[in-house]
């Protein structure tokens, strides 16, 4: 009887966490499944461009099948864990149920948005999380511009050129920054319309936005974005949506059409269910090597790791994903040391030609901080072919897409049903 040899890994999440541990261990000679509800790999830092056009969609996907090489990819979600028996429960997307037995188990499930019980959110905003969503969102604000420049109607074209982001983080400033950046270079091709039509709010609870960076840059940050004539509306909350209205905390009603959702994540849901050790964000605590338990690690945005560096526990950011990752293939691999890192600063884009920085303690604003933004995200795409394309495009002078709402690629068996009904009504 032949002894098995091959260390098995079982990694629950195809995220960036996920996708980096796994590709180390497989070149590694390890025998590793990920289990994941989608065959890809989606890079979030780029959704705001990919929602205004400036990159493809399938540049900020990777396929885990063309990443992971001789990895098993099951396409399903971890529902289970049997750490005694070492036994992993996986159910595929037709419902199939998968017992995957394991030398050691992997968590990177990452996050999922963070929401409140708010009347009306679930019927009324757009999230801001997934290709999907960044997609429907361009079209969406696209469309938005078409109506404005076709209704008679003064109260729906204010309403249609009025957006909303709630939260004011990250990906909230980028992706308002990005779109509105996009419609000032299109609207002028729309008869009768001009910038100065359109509204964007920004809502944030807490007192300033990009509460992650020195206060120094979020101040450049906000007076640059209302220079462009964007309204900032920090220490308030959204109190509740219906159709075509957003109500804030103080009593504001806006009138609007597009409600955007980005006030931040929370770790999987799925942990607590596990019945694994979390902290009150909902993350898996491990120790200050990236274990849970017994033959259980975790990384990512789903893992709440000592910051030996802070004595605090480490943000779920991307660069601490990369870094665990790459420290937790290591130790399962034998070289057993805790994780550690230096902080290398963070960076947002504030639209074309525009950002904030911080590299290592030092600000940096402008030009040069959004092309530190390209340079840097463009250099951490898992794959050598995207990071390619995206840096041809950018390299080109990509300033994005012809103004063109295409809404029929989110339902497209619908132009045949028309056909259909036309045809049948006609005859």
């Amino acid at each position: 009887m032949r002894t098995r040899t091959r260390k098995r890994v079982v990694v629950a999440g195809g995220g960036y966490a996920g996708l980096t541990t796994a590709r180390r261990l497989v070149r590694a000679g390890c025998d590793v499944t990920v289990v994941n509800p989608n065959g890809y790999m989606t890079y979030q830092p780029l959704l705001p461009e990919l929602a205004a056009g400036t990159v493809q969609a399938s540049h900020v996907v990777v396929p885990l099948r063309t990443a992971l090489g001789s990895a098993r990819i099951l396409t399903g979600s971890l529902t289970g864990v049997d750490t005694a028996a070492r036994v992993a429960v996986c159910r595929a997307a037709d419902g199939t149920e998968h017992l995957l037995e394991y030398d050691d188990l992997v968590l990177a499930l990452g996050s999922v948005a963070r929401t409140f019980p708010i009347p009306g959110l679930a019927d009324h905003a757009v999230g801001f999380r997934t290709v999907e969503e960044a997609v429907h969102l361009g079209n969406r604000v696209l469309s938005c511009l078409e109506l404005a420049a076709s209704t008679p109607d003064p109260a729906a074209r204010a309403r249609a050129l009025t957006f909303v982001f709630v939260g004011g983080g990250y990906a909230g400033v980028e992706a308002l920054a990005e779109l509105e950046d996009m419609v000032r270079r299109t609207i002028h091709r729309y008869d009768g319309l001009a910038m100065n039509d359109s509204r964007w709010v920004l809502v944030e609870a807490a007192p300033r936005i990009l509460g992650q960076l020195p206060e120094r840059l979020t101040s450049y940050a906000a007076d640059r974005l209302q220079r462009r004539g964007i309204e900032i509306r920090t220490g308030v909350a959204l109190d509740s949506l219906t159709q075509g209205r957003a109500f804030l905390a103080d009593g504001t009603e806006i009138a609007t059409d597009t409600v955007v959702w980005t006030a931040g994540v929370v770790a999987h849901p799925l942990l607590r269910m596990l019945g694994l050790p979390c902290d009150q964000a909902g993350r898996v605590l491990t120790d200050d090597h990236l274990r849970v338990t017994d033959h259980v690690w975790a990384v990512g945005d789903c893992a709440s790791v000592p910051d030996v560096a802070t004595g605090d526990r480490c943000a779920p950011t991307a660069q601490h994903a990369v870094r665990q990752a790459a420290r937790l293939s290591r130790n399962l691999l034998g070289s057993l040391q805790p994780y550690r890192h230096k902080d290398a600063g963070a960076v947002a884009s504030l639209g074309l030609h525009k950002g904030v920085a911080e590299l290592y303690g030092v600000p940096v604003r402008g030009w040069l901080a959004w092309m530190v933004h390209r340079l840097y995200h463009g250099s951490r795409l898992p794959c050598s072919r995207r990071r390619l394309l995206i840096t041809l495009g950018w390299l080109l002078g990509s300033r994005g897409r012809d103004p063109v709402a295409v809404p029929a690629i989110e339902s497209p068996r619908t132009p045949l049903r028309d056909a259909i009904a036309a045809q049948q009504g006609a005859a």
